[in-house]
């Protein structure tokens, strides 16, 4: 064992119990966590009730067929996800990235050439410190070979907090926020872009950065998230 183990041993990133290892969930966290995969929206990539075959889409999308390739989260939202995300995003616990990355690298696109982290504003970054977008999206591309790019895309317009509101509000607080540098333009070009996240909820943010992701000449763009919210079904 080392010996930052013995003096700070590692706790479980949900309930915060003494673990084994650095990262790792204790076996009721780990338990309560619902991993997602398929069936699932061929589209969208939302979880079915049951198989129904290739193509099958959800009402959304047979609806309106999303900009993006899918979304690929590596768990439904909860109590444990949104713990590791809140002690990642406000609590510091930058090692919980890595938590995160190690579940969602399996479903990094086959075909993916470029990892880009949903950005924040410069002032959200000045006052955080650090973006837990970037963090994951670093993890990943070590976990996957997949190269990534924390600056390629940049939120040049300050966006207000979107929880509570409802989706059509999001999506307009976030429309036109987000724009591709310069720097990052030619690397952008013809790539199959994943873009990472720690949290998916209606899909204004990145339905946002799909469009203007796509308009600066991107092949296509999946989403990565940790945890995604589902729908209620009752």
């Amino acid at each position: 064992m080392r010996l930052i183990d013995q003096v700070l041993p590692p706790r479980c990133p949900g309930c915060g119990a003494i673990v084994s290892a650095q990262g790792r969930f204790c076996p009721d966290c780990w338990a309560s966590l619902h991993l997602l995969g398929p069936p699932w929206c061929d589209s969208c990539h939302l979880p079915l009730a049951a198989a129904e075959g290739a193509g099958a889409r959800c009402d959304d999308c047979r609806a309106a067929p999303p900009r993006h390739a899918g979304v690929c989260a590596a768990v439904a939202y909860g109590e444990v996800a949104r713990t590791l995300a809140l002690r990642l995003k406000h609590g510091g616990r930058a090692a919980y990235a890595v938590t995160a990355a190690k579940l969602m690298a399996r479903w990094v696109p086959v075909g993916a050439t470029l990892l880009v982290p949903v950005p924040l504003h410069r002032w959200r970054m000045w006052s955080r410190g650090y973006n837990q977008a970037a963090l994951i999206a670093a993890a990943v591309s070590r976990l996957s070979g997949v190269a990534w790019h924390a600056r390629l895309l940049e939120r040049h317009r300050a966006t207000p907090m979107l929880r509570q509101r409802g989706a059509g509000e999001r999506h307009r607080a976030v429309a036109g926020a987000f724009r591709v540098t310069e720097r990052g333009r030619a690397r952008l070009l013809g790539a199959h872009v994943v873009l990472v996240d720690d949290v998916y909820t209606s899909g204004a943010t990145a339905d946002a950065c799909t469009v203007t992701l796509l308009a600066a000449g991107a092949a296509s763009v999946s989403i990565l998230v940790w945890a995604r919210v589902l729908p209620r079904t009752d």
